[in-house]
């Protein structure tokens, strides 16, 4: 299969949740990737002390869970797959995970910023980071300590990462959409009509003001 044929092929998959085996989330992980299945396991870096050292080890930032994109209707080889327990959706009904949720995880992730688990938030100030290595993506401010953090969430798990991030990169979404509508405004009001030009001097007392008509 070519690459053209592949990106066709992934234009039709969508990406699922799947609830796994307490502590089976890297098995997991690899197993669909060695069936050959875009799958993301967002993780955390951690250091845990042995006997005589500290080991750096890596965490699944939503204990239990694995992301997978897939057909929902071939989902067998999915289901079989080890550790993996159900599809997570309403009753017996799977339901995908938004690709910008996916995406804002990964930019997470990838960003070297400081980030950790967080209180699902279901509102807040939402806000758009304008620079730095989050820059456009978008999500809730919390300040916690005087340190301000950007809360993404993965709604259907009700599951959310804080990442820290620098006040001078944030702007107010609010604040965008006001100004946008403002200029919307703006540019829809008709333009004055024009003065003549024998009106507009004699309003300003200009060359013919002081004379009146014989």
């Amino acid at each position: 299969m070519n690459s053209d044929t592949d990106d066709r092929f992934c234009a039709g998959l969508e990406w699922y949740a799947l609830q796994t085996k307490p502590r089976y989330e890297h098995l997991t992980n690899l197993m669909l990737r060695n069936k050959g299945y875009e799958s993301f396991l967002p993780v955390k870096k951690v250091r845990k002390r042995w006997s005589d050292r500290y080991k750096e080890l890596q965490q699944a930032l939503f204990p239990g869970y694995v992301f997978c994109r897939f057909d929902v209707y071939q989902r067998l080889p999915i289901l079989i797959t080890p550790g993996v327990s159900r599809i997570v959706g309403v009753g017996r009904t799977p339901c995908p995970v938004p690709d910008s949720e996916i995406a804002a995880l990964r930019l997470i992730e990838e960003s070297g910023l400081n980030y950790e688990p967080w209180p699902f938030l279901k509102a807040g100030q939402r806000v758009r980071i304008e620079s730095g290595p989050l820059q456009g993506l978008e999500g809730l401010l919390v300040e916690v300590k005087s340190r301000r953090r950007l809360v993404v969430s993965v709604t259907l798990l009700q599951r959310s990462v804080g990442a820290e991030v620098d006040s001078a990169d944030v702007t107010p979404l609010e604040g965008l959409q006001v100004a946008y509508r403002e200029m919307r405004q703006s540019a829809a009001r008709p333009a004055p009509a024009p003065v003549p030009a024998r009106a507009a001097a004699a309003a300003a007392g200009g060359w013919d003001a002081g004379f009146s008509q014989a």
